[in-house]
Formats: C-alpha cells, sequence, structure tokens
C-alpha cells in the first residue's frame, strides 16, 4: 500500500515539475494566411515560436489582404488563422460566417519609399512630392486596391493630399500620371522593382520600409492614414474595390490603419492556432517584434465590445481588452 502511494506521489511530482509542452505537447501545422505587409515579422515569429514547439510547422501564405480572405470565404481553403491589413477586411469577408472574433492588434502609417537611384531623390520633400510625382520619366505606383488594403489606402493618401494642400484637381493630375501597369498586385512587389531600379517610388507602409531598409518619406499625419485622431479628416476620402459578388462593388471610407487577426471557426489545428495567437498578441513576444520591426502594436489588444469578448479564447483573454 505504502510502495503504491510513493509512486503515485513519485508520478504527481514529476507531472508537476514538467513544463507544460511536456504535458501537452503541441503538434501539426498551423496555416496562416496573412497580409504582405506582415511576411518579415510573422516569419520572425515563425522560427520563434517554432523553437518552443518543435512539433509544429508554421506555414504562412501572403497576398493582399483582400484577397487572401477570399480565398477562403469563396474558393474554400482551409487555414486556422488570418492576419489582416485592414481589420475591416475580416469583417466584411469572414465574420460571422466563417470565423467569431476580429482582434486588432496593430496599427501603421503609408509612408512613399525610393532608393538613390530613383528620379530627383535628392530633391524631394514633404512639400513637393506631389509635384515630383507628375514629373515626365518618374515611375510610380501601388498596389492593387481590390487586392490590397494598402492599394486603396495608397488612393487615399492622394485624394487626402488634394484637401490637405488645397490643390483642386491633384488627385485626377496624380492618377492621370501613374500608368496602369505601375500597379501591382501586393505592395510588397513593389519592393523588388523599387530595389532593382525598375520604380522610382511605392507607396508603402512604414513598416515595410524600416524592415527593407528603404528610404522613406514621411508624410502629415492629416494625409497618412496612421492617427487615430484624425479620422475625421481621413473619412473624406472614398475608393470603390470590388465587392463578395462577380461584378459587385463596395465603398472603402478613410480611416487609421488598423490590422486584425482571427481564429478561423473550423482551423484545423486549433489548438497549437491559439497557441501562436497567445505567442502573437503577447507584449513581450509577438508584439515586441511587430514594435521592433516599426509597427506599433496595440497593448493589450482588443475587440470591439464585449459580446465579441465573450467569444475569444481564455488562453487569449489576458491578452485582450474590450473597447474601440
Amino acid at each position: 500500500m505504502r510502495n503504491g502511494l510513493s509512486v503515485c506521489l513519485m508520478v504527481l511530482i514529476c507531472c508537476l515539475a514538467a513544463p507544460p509542452q511536456a504535458l501537452a505537447e503541441l503538434k501539426g501545422d498551423v496555416v496562416i494566411f496573412h497580409a504582405g505587409s506582415l511576411t518579415v515579422p510573422l516569419a520572425e515569429m515563425e522560427k520563434r515560436f517554432e523553437a518552443l514547439h518543435p512539433g509544429v510547422d508554421i506555414k504562412r501564405e501572403a497576398g493582399g489582404s483582400t484577397k487572401m480572405a477570399r480565398m477562403i470565404s469563396e474558393v474554400g481553403k482551409p487555414a486556422d488563422i488570418m492576419a489582416s491589413a485592414d481589420y475591416k477586411v475580416i469583417d466584411n469577408n469572414l465574420v460571422p460566417d466563417f470565423a467569431d472574433i476580429n482582434i486588432r492588434f496593430a496599427t501603421n502609417q503609408l509612408v512613399l519609399c525610393y532608393t538613390d537611384q530613383s528620379r530627383f531623390a535628392g530633391e524631394i520633400n514633404a512639400d513637393n512630392w506631389y509635384e515630383i510625382l507628375q514629373r515626365d520619366g518618374v515611375v510610380w505606383g501601388h498596389s492593387d486596391p481590390n487586392l490590397d488594403p494598402c492599394g486603396y489606402r495608397s488612393v487615399m493618401v492622394l485624394q487626402l493630399a488634394e484637401k490637405f494642400y488645397k490643390q483642386p484637381g491633384l488627385f485626377d493630375k496624380l492618377i492621370a500620371a501613374r500608368k496602369p501597369e505601375w500597379v501591382r498586385p501586393k505592395s510588397v512587389e513593389l519592393v523588388s522593382m523599387l530595389k532593382t531600379g525598375n520604380m522610382d517610388y511605392a507607396w508603402e507602409y512604414l513598416s515595410v520600409a524600416v524592415q527593407h531598409g528603404l528610404k522613406y518619406l514621411t508624410l502629415d499625419p492629416h494625409i497618412n492614414l496612421g492617427d487615430y485622431r484624425y479620422d475625421d479628416f481621413y473619412a473624406q476620402a472614398a475608393v470603390e474595390v470590388s465587392g463578395k459578388e462577380p461584378g459587385s462593388m463596395i465603398t472603402k471610407k478613410g480611416q487609421s490603419v488598423t490590422y486584425g487577426v482571427t481564429l478561423l471557426r473550423d482551423a484545423p489545428n486549433r489548438e497549437a492556432a491559439v497557441a501562436f495567437l497567445r505567442f502573437l498578441l503577447d507584449p513581450e513576444q509577438g508584439l515586441k517584434i511587430l514594435n521592433d520591426m516599426g509597427q506599433p502594436p496595440f497593448v493589450p489588444a482588443r475587440v470591439p465590445d464585449k459580446a465579441m469578448l465573450e467569444k475569444v479564447p481564455a488562453e487569449l483573454l489576458p491578452l485582450v481588452e474590450a473597447g474601440e
């Protein structure tokens, strides 16, 4: 009897002393669809998370946020997590049919990127950039507004510039100077065009410029979509993009940049996906990586209301609050 009790005590002590991952080791693939602008920080998170959980293989697919959401909602591709450069893409395409939550975790701002080889690189500044973009021979572009939030946000910046600088007709002049072939499916494709000298200027997120070592021009907060305190001014911008149904259109209104992430309701590897989300939303882990790479995080991350907070997995609740 005593021997039996001793064995039980030894087993209990060993279990209590063992690290959590030894008790229930995470295994399998975690499929993440995400915005192209999150490629670099998510690659770093993947490396660190897999070091903590060797049995897990993070498989990421990057692209324009709208396109990636539609791969889930329209094409039916299985995924565990979707991270968007515009949280509204998740609201519009995935909630409530494919996901229950939409956690806002970071912000960003639009900048105009260039290199030392860009035409008029030594001349461009915050006061003359819109004039230089209209000059003959200058090649500049942005991503496709129908596929990528950075694309419609780039167009919004041009609309807001006309109002802020009080230059009637400026938006139409800029669009006329931009050739259709300079619009690419996703914003990170423009990075290689800049570095190879095939493009002089490109609209990107600040984090992308920092991560890829690009020169960039910071714009006034009235037009860079980077400060929620200017949301009333941003709301003057509006861009029509393709909707859910073929041939349909929806209007995107200007608003400060806010990233969102969701756990898909039918996530094939839910347990490991929740563990990765906990890593991502941890101020000392994923959110710190974002901050170190030029992308300010929300600490804590947030959902819009208490009703959605009740749907957040219990493991994530210490890292998420309710509130706009």
